[in-house]
């Protein structure tokens, strides 16, 4: 029997649906959006993801919950184990679903989300089922956001900076010279930068790193050959970032 895929599932009449997958090395899920909202969790590996105005890393014990109809593309780096729950948002209005963000998965959550997977499909809505989905939706509304968004600026300028960046992250050019190749004075670009992105140009830059760190890692480089790469001239200097990035 083929196993469930994630257009199965959007039109369950259930308001909560969730499926399993287990990906043996990379995948590109190329650009998609589905009907309902989406909890992506991973719970071993790592993943990256796109929307149009940002991207996310999303670490094992973590999942990105994405607005219903919002485009998205989804990268598998390495050996991935994933959760998928499709939501209908008219029908849980306890969950906010703006912005599309990172949040943790609590032991809680983890383990209640594995429980419904053990149920059907059509589940009894005034049983066991609809019990778990009450306390998984409450889990997803009091969690916090995790700091694992990188914004994309909507200047082209700012946007060639962070693409440039994105692709050679182990570029090591202050602001001051940033600011010149962009032909605007230091002051523009930062202030510009923040209200853009809603954090500054050296933290999204840390963000940023780290994510290419977390994706080598994944595909298993060791841990020095990933500092190299984005810029870090000691494991003390990558260490020090990582604790400012999850801090």
């Amino acid at each position: 029997m083929r196993r469930p895929q994630a257009i199965d599932l959007q039109n369950v009449p259930r308001p909560m649906a969730a499926m399993a997958r287990v990906y043996q090395g990379s995948v590109d899920s190329g650009w998609h959006s589905h009907r309902r909202g989406q909890l992506l969790l991973i719970k071993d590996g790592f993943m990256t993801a796109r929307i149009p105005s940002a991207s996310f890393i999303v670490p094992s014990g973590y999942g990105l919950l994405i607005s219903p109809n919002v485009p998205h593309a989804v990268t598998a780096h390495g050996r991935v184990a994933m959760q998928s729950l499709y939501i209908e948002a008219n029908d849980t209005p306890q969950v906010n679903w703006e912005p599309i963000r990172v949040i943790p998965m609590s032991a809680l959550l983890s383990a209640t989300i594995s429980a419904l997977l053990g149920e059907p499909v059509l589940y009894d809505v005034e049983g066991r089922g609809g019990h778990l989905v009450a306390l998984i939706l409450e889990e997803i509304a009091s969690a916090e956001e995790s700091p694992f968004a990188l914004p994309m600026p909507t200047d082209r300028r700012l946007q060639k900076l962070c693409n440039d960046l994105a692709e050679t992250p182990s570029i090591d050019l202050d602001i001051d010279h940033w600011a010149d190749r962009l032909g605007m004075s230091r002051r523009t670009m930062t202030r510009r930068f923040r209200t853009e992105t809603g954090m500054s140009f050296s933290e999204w830059r840390r963000r940023m790193r780290m994510a290419h760190v977390m994706r080598r890692r994944a595909e298993g480089a060791r841990l020095d050959e990933a500092a190299v790469d984005v810029g870090y001239r000691s494991l003390s200097a990558l260490r020090k970032a990582m604790r400012e990035v999850l801090s």
